[in-house]
């Protein structure tokens, strides 16, 4: 059995960071019944993510994917036939409901059911007033300019070159 941790000094002393805060405390909170069906996170890219849950036995019309704010909700309902008589049941069908906290500016790309795994593509896409910025250093009294920073794309091409 776990312990919760106690987040409370954090609370007091930090501003702004509530949201991350109630993450890692919810995710303190997590029990092992909560852990069907097993999934894994993986970056693919600078701003790419994967997530992949083992959901053997579902259906696609059977699974329903939906975005909230910063919520991903995958949930999984079977549809089957409840007057089987199972002389020995260790398939796991039963219905889950499976959250993922996201950050901002993260979107799903797309989703696909292969195999008995079904894959979420997200990607991170910061808006343009959220890039970093360069400021030019005026000299003389003159107007500073706000020139876009290089992203890493340009950066390679500049070494490249």
């Amino acid at each position: 059995m776990r312990t919760a941790l106690d987040f409370s000094p954090l609370f007091r002393s930090s501003i702004g960071f509530d949201r991350l805060l109630n993450a890692l405390e919810a995710a303190s909170r997590i029990e092992a019944s909560d852990a069907w069906p097993p999934y894994d996170i993986a970056k693919t890219g600078e701003n790419d993510y994967r997530i992949t849950l083992a959901v053997a036995g579902f259906a696609q019309e059977e699974l329903a994917i939906t975005q909230e704010q910063n919520v991903l909700k995958v949930a999984g309902q079977k549809a089957g036939d409840d007057r089987t008589e199972y002389l020995h049941h260790g398939i796991a069908g039963r219905a889950f409901q499976r959250r993922f906290e996201l950050a901002d500016h993260v979107r799903v790309e797309g989703a696909r059911l292969q195999n008995g795994l079904l894959t979420i593509d997200l990607r991170r896409e910061l808006p343009e007033a959220m890039k970093p910025r360069r400021i030019a250093i005026a000299a003389d009294g003159a107007r500073p300019r706000l020139e876009a920073a290089p992203s890493t794309a340009e950066k390679a091409e500049k070494i490249a070159a």
